[in-house]
């Protein structure tokens, strides 16, 4: 095979999710074939993202501005508040176009097994969002895992006497299931059928 470096590469490939040891040699080989209309861009574009991009310090989606462009959108129904575990998540749901509300990014989920509690999680951050004015209803959207109900559970008590409607999604999302899996018809279908959650 070949030298150091692209072992390096191949290495550093084979970390990214979906992609084992031989899908890594195989687009390693394939960006070495096409440096110039492939690898060179995308070295430009990873350095670009890199020096870039951050946090939103409002919801926690990651852009090159900040607050990101969801959050600074005046468009966007702010009685309404998206809560999910991840950024892969919130773009799940961006790419359905059912949802014009707005957005709050756990960073995970509540796991005993994994020593993650609420203090590990922006679930501080939540309450007090839920609590500005005209915020009228939080959508729980977090995935239809054990750690995932557990955590909509949390917040729910949390959120308990605090005025606003919870509702979590409804149909199509099967238990087990993760959002950024799903496909846009089975998000659009949960969206509007998603539920009050009291009464659980």
């Amino acid at each position: 095979m070949g030298g150091a470096e692209i072992e390096q590469l191949i290495r550093l490939l084979a970390r990214l999710p979906g992609l084992g040891p031989r899908s890594a040699r195989r687009a390693a080989l394939q960006l070495i074939k096409q440096r110039e209309a492939l690898m060179l861009p995308l070295v430009r574009a990873i350095t670009e993202v890199a020096e870039t991009v951050t946090a939103c310090s409002v919801c926690g989606n990651v852009d090159s501005r900040d607050p990101c462009v969801i959050c600074a959108d005046q468009r966007r129904d702010g009685s309404l508040l998206c809560v999910v575990e991840d950024v892969a998540d919130l773009w799940a749901i961006e790419r359905s176009a059912v949802y014009r509300g707005r957005y709050h990014v756990l960073g995970g989920t509540l796991s005993a097994l994994d020593g993650v509690g609420p203090e590990d999680l922006k679930i501080d951050q939540l309450i007090a969002r839920a609590a500005e004015p005209g915020v009228e209803e939080v959508v729980l959207a977090t995935n239809a895992t054990v750690d995932g109900q557990t955590t909509a559970h949390y917040i729910t008590d949390r959120l308990e006497g605090s005025g606003v409607r919870i509702s979590r999604l409804a149909s199509g999302v099967p238990v087990g299931g993760e959002l950024d899996y799903l496909d846009d018809g089975t998000l659009s279908a949960a969206f509007r059928t998603r539920r009050p959650v009291a009464g659980e």
